[in-house]
């Protein structure tokens, strides 16, 4: 019998070994061409830990949860833009448009249109992952995920019922509690030259450019400066002419290479790029953008083709901007998109005012009940401010209604099933982190 037992777990293993081996060499080998060293560096932040395996396998997941036949789905004739890939490290603080410190979602690379539930239940993996890292038991998991879905369904009433506006509801200081409320004032005590500081330095003749010296960054050759620099006229026709400035705000002083980033974004180019600003003699208004190069979404893998979506996104660095204009209460003024080389980019501030929640902020009941609650509400707002039909920030119509209505009356049912399925979905997760490490070592990226 226990022969019976181990050969039918072993099975088990050796299949889904050889799923997680096909999808990996599937999206990180044929679509995003990694080559073996960046592969390396990718896997090596994914096997820290099995959230950070979670972060860097979004393919993984929507390929294990894009048939399941779960009960609060939208219809698919009412999408709305997702995030593609939320999960707890994607919410951060930073200065909106209007030069409000505030905590709100923060990448857009994946964005998507489909049912918001993919962005929940992407989620809710997420604050078990976290949460159990720092060794909080099942039963409280359980709890920190009914506490989200409470404040998510309960904050898109709000919107419904008019009691608050998702266009204009940003969480600051003054409405939140805890670690948000204290990493918004710590933001709130930064100079504006923080990142100026931190990324560049002055010389003798007093021009500034960044700083080589760092860990972090590269120098690009003379020609791949004059590539970037012709590519540069496409961005700012790109850009929102409501808060475009002058042409020779956007004039670039200087341009690095970008080394290391996140999991999933292992192997994309990245660009900091010094800009003119208003002219002044010290250089203080200087202003660093990014540069990211976007590909293809994950969830476009999985998700049904859509003709009238890859018509209105060729481009994938407008589509970022374009959700991310979607999903946001205030835009950056500086978002807009290039190709270079052959690749689709988008442009964002290099923000001064930009911090995330550290680890010590998940080891208080209190503090992990706040995050998460604050958190739903973003997703709310982020969801209900997005729209199919939205046309450069212009919205017909918001989409908590359609959300509302494919969770209905059953409330308590949709928050336990979600519970219920993210406990189980968790412990796969955790499965597959151990299996992916034997496959690491199987393939030679790394010894034993």
């Amino acid at each position: 019998m226990d022969q019976q037992a181990d050969r039918v777990r072993s099975t088990k293993h050796v299949l889904r070994k050889k799923t997680i081996n096909t999808i990996l060499d599937q999206f990180d080998g044929e679509l995003m061409k990694l080559s073996q060293s960046s592969r390396r560096k990718k896997y090596d932040k994914m096997r820290m830990d099995s959230y950070s395996f979670f972060r860097g396998s979004a393919y993984l997941f929507f390929y294990d949860v894009i048939d399941l036949p779960f009960a609060f789905h939208t219809p698919t004739d009412r999408p709305t833009w997702i995030m593609g890939d939320m999960h707890a490290d994607n919410f951060s603080g930073f200065q909106n448009e209007d030069h409000h410190i505030v905590f709100d979602v923060d990448d857009f690379d994946e964005g998507y249109l489909g049912s918001y539930l993919y962005d929940v239940l992407r989620m809710v993996v997420s604050i078990r992952l976290m949460t159990a890292q720092h060794e909080w038991m099942p039963e409280e998991q359980d709890a920190f995920v009914e506490e989200y879905l409470k404040a998510y369904v309960k904050q898109l009433k709000r919107f419904e019922e008019g009691d608050e506006d998702p266009v204009s509801l940003e969480f600051s200081v003054e409405n939140t509690k805890g670690p948000i409320k204290k990493t918004l004032k710590k933001l709130e005590e930064r100079k504006h030259s923080h990142e100026l500081d931190k990324q560049t330095i002055v010389d003798h003749d007093s021009i500034r450019s960044f700083d080589i010296g760092k860990e972090k960054l590269s120098s690009v050759s003379k020609q791949e400066r004059n590539d970037l620099a012709s590519a540069w006229k496409d961005y700012i026709k790109s850009l929102d002419p409501t808060t475009k400035q002058h042409e020779r705000f956007y004039r670039i002083k200087d341009v690095v290479k970008k080394k290391g980033s996140g999991i999933g974004s292992t192997g994309l180019e990245r660009y900091y790029i010094l800009i003119e600003g208003e002219h002044s003699g010290d250089h203080q208004d200087d202003i660093i953008l990014e540069a990211k190069e976007a590909r293809t979404p994950i969830p476009a893998y999985f998700f049904s083709y859509d003709d009238q979506f890859w018509e209105d996104n060729k481009h994938q660095g407008r589509r970022v901007i374009h959700t991310q204009r979607a999903m946001h209460h205030k835009a950056d003024p500086y978002l807009g998109y290039f190709s270079f080389r052959g690749r689709d980019f988008y442009v964002r501030e290099r923000s001064p005012f930009s911090k995330e929640l550290k680890d010590k902020h998940w080891t208080s009941h209190k503090d992990v009940k706040r995050t998460v609650r604050t958190m739903a509400k973003i997703s709310a707002k982020s969801h209900a401010r997005a729209d199919a039909d939205i046309d450069e920030g212009i919205m017909d119509y918001h989409s908590e209604g359609a959300i509302l209505d494919a969770i209905g009356s059953e409330k308590k049912l949709f928050r336990h099933q979600l519970v219920l399925w993210s406990r189980h979905y968790q412990k796969i997760v955790e499965r597959d982190y151990q299996l992916f490490r034997e496959w690491l070592v199987e393939k030679e990226y790394f010894k034993s």
